[in-house]
């Protein structure tokens, strides 16, 4: 039975409730064959915007995928959302999105300090969409 895309009526409390979810599920369109490419990925989650971390950086397929086609879809738990994919290129918007993941994903040193994963990785917000299709 398919998913059904979520547009729920308190989406701020659905958001709130999705952040400690372990994974996301994204799919890409491949950006040689067309056709959809799902990743399991770690995320953070800040309003409306998943973050997510490319530790190959633009090198990653499912970069390249979103570089050319930013149209994506996003599972989290049960619940899918249509979104459009980008490059985070805001510093400010970067360190947030680096300081969520690290957090959630015990991404720091003793020292306060982020891994050198969650500090060198290529930063990608993903924002959902605020209405179905």
């Amino acid at each position: 039975m398919p998913m059904k895309k979520e547009q729920p009526r308190d989406m701020n409390a659905l958001m709130q409730s999705l952040k400690e979810e372990e994974y996301c599920y994204l799919t890409t369109t491949g950006r040689v064959t067309g056709r959809p490419h799902e990743i399991e990925i770690w995320f953070g989650l800040r309003d409306r915007t998943l973050y997510l971390l490319s530790g190959g950086m633009d090198r990653s397929d499912w970069v390249k995928n979103l570089c050319k086609t930013p149209s994506v879809t996003v599972r989290i738990g049960k619940h899918m959302f249509n979104a459009t994919a980008r490059l985070v290129q805001d510093e400010e918007e970067e360190r947030t999105a680096r300081n969520l993941l690290a957090d959630k994903y015990h991404e720091r040193r003793a020292n306060g300090s982020l891994t050198k994963w969650a500090r060198t990785a290529l930063a990608v917000g993903i924002d959902l969409d605020s209405t179905d299709e």
